[in-house]
């Protein structure tokens, strides 16, 4: 007589999750926008005038401190949900 082919080991099932809902902080999509505008902002007022006070001593730099503002933002809507 052929075996059964029924299971005989308990069918897996996972655990329950949370019911609850994961809600960013309130402050998070106005500093993620903000940091980006900020970013652009920076490099383009290097770009179109460079000699400017502040941002003239910095000469290369201020690419770098866009970016990091930039990079900033990207890294704060990793977070939003």
């Amino acid at each position: 007589m052929p075996k059964s082919k029924a299971r005989k080991k308990a069918v897996y099932t996972p655990p329950q999750r949370s019911q609850q809902v994961k809600v960013s902080p309130r402050w998070l999509a106005p500093t993620m926008v903000i940091a980006w505008i900020i970013g652009i902002l920076w490099i383009a007022v290097y770009y179109v005038a460079p000699s400017t006070p502040f941002i003239g001593e910095l000469q290369n730099w201020n690419l770098l401190i866009g970016f990091v503002f930039i990079i900033f933002g990207v890294v704060l809507s990793t977070r939003w949900r």
